[in-house]
């Protein structure tokens, strides 16, 4: 996403901050203080700015969006956090080897081009025994959970409802992964298992590096 699409989702996102401060006391359960958490695809930036809020950890964010980075930055210049937010691509991480603690992708993947090549950059750059997470929407939702979601979690109404709506419909859940194509992409990963969680409108691919380094 670029101009005004990435200013439009930026602005509809953050009224779902509930649900950014939620995910970010669930990774700060896991990371110790100091940790070295990776944000893939952050877009405006709103789960890492939070996880900063909860400790003292060293929080990177890679996006292929430049407007998305710029937006990023802002905001947590404006919420007086530090975090290094980059414009990159998921497949071809500008990182070194074990340079994280923990991976977190939410609501981005099945925008992927490159799928496996982006898990493999998420084994490659996490440390020995680190922790990945991918959460995002499930490929086989049905019209009326999502409409729902839209209307009473994400609290849109009007025109901006139609539209998110729209986008789920016609884009969103076409590209979305079912738990069955999400332990696919994985066995062909260098992580090769993974443990998913479900709920109604999403789920949570949880992957591990190996202390052997695999």
């Amino acid at each position: 996403m670029e101009g005004f699409i990435a200013s439009w989702y930026a602005k509809n996102t953050q009224k779902n901050m509930e649900q950014y401060k939620r995910d970010a006391k669930k990774v700060a359960a896991i990371v110790p203080e100091g940790g070295s958490v990776l944000e893939v695809a952050p877009g405006p930036g709103y789960l890492s700015i939070e996880l900063a809020k909860l400790g003292n950890y060293r929080i990177t964010g890679l996006d292929i969006s430049k407007k998305f980075v710029e937006i990023a930055q802002a905001k947590a210049k404006e919420a007086g956090v530090t975090i290094d937010f980059q414009h990159g691509n998921a497949a071809r991480m500008p990182f070194d080897d074990g340079t994280f603690d923990f991976i977190i992708c939410r609501a981005a993947f099945k925008n992927f081009a490159q799928p496996v090549n982006a898990i493999n950059e998420m084994n490659r750059v996490l440390k020995p025994g680190g922790k990945a997470v991918i959460m995002d929407l499930r490929g086989d939702v049905s019209t009326e959970v999502m409409e729902r979601h839209v209307e009473e979690d994400l609290g849109l109404t009007g025109l901006n409802a139609l539209l998110t709506k729209w986008a789920f419909k016609w884009m969103l859940i076409k590209r979305a992964y079912t738990k069955k194509q999400f332990t696919e992409l994985i066995a062909k990963s260098r992580f090769q298992t993974c443990r998913i969680q479900e709920d109604s409108i999403g789920l949570e691919v949880w992957m591990e590096k190996g202390q052997e380094g695999r």
